[in-house]
């Protein structure tokens, strides 16, 4: 199927200049994307770092106080206040082997008694919330000097087991901001790393996505859905689109009256919806084009035009629209019915044209008793089968179908008659329109029937008119015609109404589907048993039933 790229909404050069296109606005996602998340690994990064700095920095510091803490000569300082001055150099050794900020010794009372700021000595140890005056070693954060620290403090005992004083071994923290600058190096690197990523897959991506879009952008896609679907629910005919699943992809007001669909169609299959089985065979089987196909439903004459559609990598879909020739197809049926009773009256004037060259013969050979006789003859058959009709069928127009379908039947060989408890009154003109159509095509199908089948062939017509139902207000027309041929299968008496189906060389086999279509759309039913088709044409309430029916006579023969 050929391809249609259809062109895209002009814009204004100024939205052109202000619109970014898919491959700019994906590549600012994608880097507003990066930047997020590198900001993220950063933070998480930092916080990290810092807490592995805590735990092996604290690790180090409690290992050098309690180094500190265990030397003698520490000690011997705090338990004698004249040898206060030895404890300077052990303090001072730790401090360069450590690499610590500070190493101070103080008493228990917790004035300082060595510090590498001499200013602090003789002031009291920051604590903060360390345990170690209960007799342990404790390392955390501590406030000194306004910035914060990370401090071990160790507790000293003498021999006896006596609390001299503790061991405070610090390291000042680096802030936030210097530790970010000394990350920023790596994070750089990453941000460069990624961005390019950023972008390579950014420029594929948007190539892979305006190849699937036929090469619009965002906003003219945007502009053809709103466009497509202004058009859809403008339009009178119903348009239905089916992916390759056969699930309804779009549908308009229209073919959501015709295939009587709910609300909310859209994504499920035309089988849950319950549209009917002919209808749906014809929109989804086949997977070439479909021209005016006639689809007759139970209620409805469609006339559909399928299109499938190819997408690549996909199972091949299509679009249909539809139109609804319910009232086109009924009265195009009724005119056809009209015009054979019409060709079957000329027959009749044809025949009559043959009588009257027969009386204008004899009365040359001056045989006036048998022109007496041969008129008699002639108007009495006629006569006859006129008023047989006429007194079984009060509407002109039943009485003239009736008689021209009894003179085409012997034409062929086969006897048309109406029961003789046959009896049907006036009629409103809706209803007798639809009986036109239901009796000429019941009596045409059985015409068909017995058509050959030799000289005892037999077309019987029983018209009835029935009172209301119990509860009901407006009675109903049965319509019963039997023929004296084979009949119908059991397994064909519902297929014969489908629309299509005919038993003849030739011809659409729309007859009998349009049957029931006029007498469902009644609210009545037409059925086979057999030989013989009974329907029922029940009056609608706007139709009220006639004063009295006529009284059956002799059937016509």
């Amino acid at each position: 199927m050929e391809r249609r790229r259809f062109p895209p909404p002009r814009m204004s050069p100024a939205r052109m200049a202000v619109r970014m296109s898919l491959a700019g606005q994906v590549l600012t996602l994608q880097l507003a994307i990066v930047v997020a998340v590198l900001g993220v690994v950063a933070w998480v990064s930092v916080v990290q770092a810092n807490a592995d700095w805590r735990r092996t920095e604290g690790g180090r510091l409690l290992s050098t106080a309690e180094s500190v803490a265990a030397q003698r000569v520490v000690r011997v300082g705090l338990a004698d206040p004249h040898r206060v001055g030895a404890l300077h150099a052990p303090a001072e050794s730790a401090r360069g082997v450590s690499g610590a900020s500070f190493v101070e010794i103080a008493t228990w009372d917790r004035r300082l008694l060595t510090s590498a700021d001499p200013r602090r000595i003789g002031g009291r140890v920051e604590l903060g919330g360390s345990d170690v005056l209960e007799g342990r070693s404790w390392v955390g954060t501590v406030g000194v000097g306004g910035g914060t620290a990370l401090v071990a403090h160790v507790p000293v005992f003498g021999e006896d087991g006596v609390r001299l004083g503790l061991v405070a071994v610090g390291s000042e923290e680096r802030s936030l901001a210097r530790r970010v600058e000394a990350a920023a190096p790596d994070l750089l690197l990453y941000l460069g790393i990624a961005s390019g990523l950023g972008v390579a897959g950014s420029y594929l991506l948007a190539r892979r996505v305006k190849r699937q879009t036929r090469g619009l952008e965002p906003g003219e896609i945007t502009a053809l859905a709103e466009h497509r679907e202004a058009m859809l629910h403008g339009i009178k005919e119903g348009v239905l689109g089916l992916d390759g699943h056969g699930r309804v992809t779009l549908v308009n007001d229209s073919a959501r009256e015709l295939l009587r669909l709910p609300p909310g169609a859209a994504g499920r299959t035309l089988a849950g919806l319950g549209v009917d089985p002919v209808l749906r065979e014809a929109l989804t089987g086949g997977a070439g084009a479909v021209r005016d196909q006639v689809v007759v439903t139970a209620d409805r004459v469609l006339t559909l035009n399928r299109m499938p559609l190819d997408t690549p990598g996909q199972p091949p879909g299509s679009v249909t629209t539809m139109r609804d020739l319910t009232e086109l197809t009924t009265l195009q049926h009724q005119l056809e019915t009209a015009r054979g009773a019409t060709d079957t009256l000329r027959a009749q004037a044809h025949e009559f044209s043959n009588h009257l060259h027969v009386i204008a013969g004899l009365v040359e050979l001056a045989e006036y008793p048998e022109v007496s006789r041969y008129v008699r003859g002639v108007s009495g058959t006629h006569a006859q089968r006129t008023a047989h009709v006429q007194a079984a069928v009060a509407d002109p127009s039943l009485a003239a179908l009736l008689i021209a379908k009894a003179s085409l039947a012997a034409e062929q060989g086969t006897a048309l008659r109406v029961t003789p408890d046959s009896a049907l009154g006036t009629l409103p003109e809706s209803l007798v329109t639809d009986l036109v159509t239901v009796l000429g095509n019941l009596v045409d199908n059985a015409l068909d029937a017995v058509r050959g089948t030799g000289p005892d062939a037999r077309v019987d017509v029983r018209l009835a008119e029935t009172a209301a139902a119990p509860g009901a207000r407006n009675g109903e027309v049965r319509v019963e015609v039997t023929d004296s041929g084979p009949g119908v299968a059991p397994a064909l008496a519902e297929e014969i109404f489908r629309q299509g189906f005919s038993t003849k060389a030739s011809g659409r086999g729309l007859g009998l589907a349009i049957t029931r279509l006029v007498c469902r759309r009644r609210g009545g039913s037409v059925g086979v048993r057999g030989a013989a088709f009974l329907a029922r044409l029940p009056r609608t309430p706007d139709e009220r039933p006639a004063a009295a029916p006529a009284q059956p006579r002799e059937a016509v023969r």
